[in-house]
């Protein structure tokens, strides 16, 4: 079978193996994790939005693919992923030699809900030159149907790539795709999907933040809505997020996605402020507080949940050989075209 692990695109970054955090070796349930990991040769992966107890006893933090990447690079015989479906089908895509589990089976995303590949099918069906993009936070049944897949920190060299002779068809969120467009130029036809997560921040409210951080630079998802995207000095990954707080000499950023990851941005950089942008406008809804945003799904791993599934290897991600085979040609043509040199 194809290696996929060689090679690191632009925007799928490399995480260093972790330690638990000191106060991880002196929760008890996470000292049963961490037993659990060596008896089973395990490695555990956490997404950034994942609570902060379960980054603490993760090996890897980070974006999807780059943790899918990483764990298939590693001896481990399974792979505990703290993160949503379609994040450990790809785990499996990658590794399905490897046991892969997932907390909570309920984990979904709005994303991959959005686009069944049913009806993928039949939207293609109707018209025969499309040049279907797939951004990876979809189920393996669509990356199966996919002639490539992008993440958000390689999806503008995806489309910049794609055959000028094709009718490029991008799934499923239409505002990341809407925003690869404004950076490319090269029309798509957009499905009609968003992460419910990031549509909820609003211009009015993230103005009122930047008001009263006059100084901070604000860091935005492009999941995120057009008329927030374009008050933003950076949009990006939640991976290159990272790296762009790291790198700035800036003292504060007002930080515009799932509100997770201010605990690993807070560990990376420190002596730096993280505000979360609220998710609705105060002003327009007076009588409610300001909330982060939180992934729903994202919030249904618990500590207590990665320690169950360890001991239970259940929930069990399971794809057909067909599947695998299918939906990894795709992450194939991927990496080939983010590899090359611009």
């Amino acid at each position: 079978m194809t290696e996929l692990t060689a090679v690191t695109p632009p925007g799928v970054d490399r995480f260093p193996v972790r330690k638990p955090m000191p106060r991880a070796q002196f929760d008890p349930l996470a000292r049963e994790i961490l037993v659990l990991k060596k008896q089973l040769n395990a490695v555990i992966l956490a997404h950034n939005y994942q609570v902060p107890e379960i980054q603490d006893v993760a090996d890897y933090v980070g974006d999807s693919l780059g943790l899918s990447q990483q764990a298939a690079q590693t001896k481990a015989d399974v792979i505990v992923f703290s993160g949503v479906h379609f994040m450990a089908e790809t785990a499996k895509i990658l590794s399905p030699d490897k046991i892969v589990v997932l907390p909570d089976k309920d984990a979904g995303c709005s994303l991959e809900e959005a686009c069944p590949a049913d009806k993928l099918a039949a939207l293609q069906a109707t018209n025969p030159n499309f040049y279907t993009i797939t951004y990876i936070n979809c189920s393996a049944a669509v990356k199966a149907l996919s002639d490539v897949i992008c993440t958000s920190g390689n999806a503008v060299k995806i489309v910049q790539a794609a055959p000028k002779d094709k009718d490029l068809l991008f799934v499923p969120d239409e505002n990341l795709g809407q925003w690869v467009m404004e950076q490319t130029g090269r029309p798509m036809t957009l499905w009609r999907g968003n992460c419910y997560a990031h549509v909820e921040f609003r211009r009015e409210s993230l103005l009122r933040v930047k008001q009263s951080f006059p100084q901070a630079k604000v860091v935005v998802h492009p999941e995120s809505l057009h008329e927030v995207r374009e008050l933003a000095d950076a949009v990006c990954s939640t991976e290159k997020m990272i790296t762009y707080c790291q790198s700035s000499p800036a003292k504060q950023f007002v930080v515009v996605t799932e509100s997770g990851i201010i605990h690993r941005l807070q560990k990376e950089c420190p002596g730096k402020e993280f505000i979360c942008a609220p998710v609705f406008d105060v002003m327009r809804a007076p009588t409610d507080p300001c909330r982060c945003s939180e992934c729903k799904y994202m919030k249904m791993n618990t500590l207590e949940k990665l320690r169950d599934c360890m001991k239970r290897l259940a929930p069990r991600i399971e794809l057909s050989p067909e599947i695998i085979s299918r939906a990894r040609l795709p992450i194939q043509r991927m990496l080939e075209i983010s590899a090359r040199k611009a």
